[in-house]
This record gives C-alpha cells, structure tokens and sequence, in this order.
C-alpha cells in the first residue's frame, strides 16, 4: 500500500516488526501518533530511547536491570538458598504477579532447542551451575515453560542439578482454575492428576 508520506510507510514498518503487531494494526498506531498530543509522541520517543541506554542485564541473575545487581538480587528480604529458574525476563514479572515466590531468580535467557541451534553454551547454564556453588543453594525450582523445549531443558537442569547435592524441584502444572475438565487437553489433564496432592 502507498502512503502519501515515507516517514509514515517507514513508522508503519518498523511497527509491524513488533512482537504481535501486525500492520493493521502498525497502521492504527502509526496514526494515533500522528494525532496524538506532540507531547505524548516525545515522551513515548523519549522512553523507547532510555530503555535501550539504561536498562541492561543483571550479571547475577540474568533479569531486567538498571544497576549492579538488580533490585531483586539486592532486596535482602529475599529468602536466600532458593533459585527460580525461567527462560526470560518476563517469566519472572509473571512469578512475582503471583506473589507466592520470594527467593531469587536465576534467568536463562531462553530454552535447549536442538532443531534451531540452542545449545547449553548458548544459554545462563553455566552461571546456574556457578550459583549453585557459590550462594549454598538448597534449592532449585524449574519454571521452564510447558513447550518442548521448556521441558528439555528441564530435564537437562535436572540431570545435572541433582549430582551437585541440591534439592530439585519442578512447578506444578494442570488444570487453570476456572477451566473447564472437558475442554483441558490430554496433556494438561494427565499432568494435573499426576501432580495431584491431599486436600
């Protein structure tokens, strides 16, 4: 499609290569900035430029970070001894939504994925297993995501882990509340009766 202005067909582009942005709705947003307040524009111009200068990675855990180590690796409140594995940052904004976690995060930055490449070199492997070490770890629960490679590198942590004399453990998966039985796949429902515990 042709637009009367480049710097629009060139904002729609850039717009439509986000993560669920398809350009439709690139097309939507790219107008809203035209119409929008100046203000608003500069302001989400300014925050897309602080995020790519300030924010960097947490050597310690692998998180999201704007300081050495991040907020979560600095909160002495934090139980120690106990390590959360997940694959991305965002895993861990989803585990402390939920409340019910207060240890420390270890953030591998992706999962075990043979067919595209991604090996244990390519992934915060190494600096678990130096953690673990390191920091008198009791501890480590695997939140590696339901897919097949969330669980491949489960197992591969797993197989690993267990030989440094540090408990391992698994997250529970199964029914979501408010689902119903019938429309729970195979998987899922095998799973949440193998996780089953006393009420």
């Amino acid at each position: 499609m042709q637009y009367s202005s480049r710097y629009l067909e060139e904002l729609i582009e850039h717009l439509s290569r986000l993560p669920t942005i398809g350009k439709k709705t690139a097309q939507r947003l790219a107008f809203y900035l035209l119409r929008c307040d100046e203000q608003e524009a500069l302001d989400l111009s300014r925050a897309i430029h602080r995020i790519r200068q300030e924010v960097g990675t947490c050597e310690r855990c692998g998180n999201i970070a704007e300081t050495q180590p991040c907020y979560l690796c600095s909160d002495v409140r934090r139980e120690a001894g106990i390590l959360c594995v997940v694959e991305q940052p965002g895993d861990v904004v989803a585990v402390e939504k939920s409340g019910a976690f207060r240890g420390h995060y270890h953030v591998l930055r992706g999962a075990l994925s043979p067919l595209d490449g991604v090996g244990p070199d390519d992934l915060r492997i190494r600096e678990l297993y130096q953690r673990v070490q390191d920091e008198d770890v009791r501890e480590v629960i695997l939140a590696t995501n339901p897919t097949a490679q969330g669980e491949a590198t489960a197992h591969f942590l797993h197989q690993n882990l267990v030989d440094r004399g540090v408990q391992v453990t698994r997250i529970a998966r199964g029914v979501p509340v408010g689902a119903d039985l019938e429309l729970s796949d195979q998987v899922t429902l095998a799973r949440a009766l193998e996780g089953r515990k006393e009420m």
